[in-house]
């Protein structure tokens, strides 16, 4: 038997929306205490975790924006010698 719709909602008793809350909270608190993450702590540790993946993102991208400068600079420099010896700057060979 299919439920009675209205307008694109599907209609169901209270007791049976409340029976699955019921169920989708105790799996979530499984699933919760599978991973550790239960108890009078549990928000303190997701706030950790958290703040850890915020560091790890900012050590990534500082890393990347090292590199970039890093790759940057050695072409600068590989240019500026290429003009110094183009130009004779430092007493080439004539």
């Amino acid at each position: 038997m299919n439920p009675p719709r209205s307008e694109g909602f599907v209609r169901m008793p209270d007791a049976e929306f409340e029976a699955i809350l019921t169920r989708a909270a105790e799996g979530a608190k499984r699933a919760l205490a599978d991973v550790g993450l239960d108890g009078d702590e549990a928000a303190l540790d997701i706030r950790d975790l958290r703040s850890l993946v915020d560091c790890i993102r900012l050590v990534r991208r500082t890393a990347m924006q090292t590199a970039v400068r890093m790759i940057t600079t050695g072409v600068m420099l590989a240019l500026l010698a290429g003009i110094a010896i183009k130009l004779k700057i430092f007493g080439g060979s004539p």
